[in-house]
């Protein structure tokens, strides 16, 4: 009797005992442990600056080119902190499909007392051009459209048209040719290429053009990547006026053909993140 008391109770006790080796952690619930959110990232903008030089004619219809600062800007990339963003992250990579830009050229101004070809016309102050742009890329082609519209000099709207082939010899090197068309409306051709009554003389008969193409010609381009931030870029162009603006009298005592080169420094600048 005792022997099968003993053996009971041993049972009883070998039973209960995984239970009460396991402890309380094994019959209760965790508790939850809250983990916060991220929080958004922070907006971020890349854009390269171009520096350096650049030959182009004196005012346009100028047989003599003078030299001057060339500077140029190129939106690369926007990140915004709603995770929407614009643009690509490579500064050195082109754009493919199809984006949306801005535009802009400046103008110096004709100061007739510097030419003396040009006597008796007024002075043209200098000018701003904004507008919009449209790309079309891919790997070995682009093809793009522009409208502005000016500001000081001339109140006139022009558009340019082109495409390029583009060629990469190296991973760091790009090279790019293609055409360009260049148009512009009567107050630019007005402003540019005519000639008052007022102004009129016997070098220099009135003259009152019409908007349309103002000129054809063609652009070679090449950009060299030195680091991850600096690199080289330049450019040769030549157009030929044409339609009304050939025929200007400004254009006829100086030259169709306009030739331009620039070279310059470019930096990438990259803020936030």
């Amino acid at each position: 009797m005792l022997t099968r008391l003993a053996l009971v109770s041993a049972l009883a006790f070998g039973t209960a005992l995984p239970a009460y080796a396991a402890g309380p952690s094994d019959t209760t619930s965790q508790s939850a442990v809250m983990v916060p959110a991220p929080a958004p990232a922070a907006p971020r903008l890349m854009f390269t600056l171009r520096g350096g030089v650049a030959s182009t004619p004196e005012y346009f219809g100028s047989e003599d080119n003078a030299i001057g600062p060339d500077f140029g800007f190129t939106f690369n990339y926007l990140s915004l902190r709603n995770g929407r963003t614009f643009g690509n992250p490579d500064p050195w990579a082109d754009s493919m499909g199809l984006t949306f830009g801005g535009s802009f050229r400046y103008i110096g101004e004709r100061k007739t007392d510097d030419f003396s070809e040009l006597a008796g016309l007024e002075d043209i102050d200098a000018a701003l051009e904004l507008g919009v742009s449209v790309r079309y890329g891919t790997e070995n082609f682009a093809a793009f459209g522009e409208v502005r519209r000016g500001f000081g000099g001339h109140e006139g709207w022009v558009g340019e048209v082109g495409a390029d082939a583009i060629l990469r010899p190296t991973d760091r090197l790009r090279l790019s040719l293609g055409p360009r068309l260049f148009f512009g409306d009567d107050t630019y051709s007005d402003t540019y290429f005519g000639i008052t009554p007022a102004e009129s003389s016997a070098a220099l008969p009135a003259y009152d053009p019409d908007g349309g193409m103002v000129s054809a010609g063609v652009e070679f381009g090449a950009r060299y990547q030195i680091n991850d931030v600096w690199g080289l870029e330049g450019a040769v162009t030549w157009e030929k006026f044409t339609d009304d603006a050939a025929d200007s009298p400004i254009v006829e005592q100086g030259s169709e053909d306009q030739w331009g080169l620039r070279f310059g420094v470019t930096r990438v600048f990259s803020i936030g993140g």
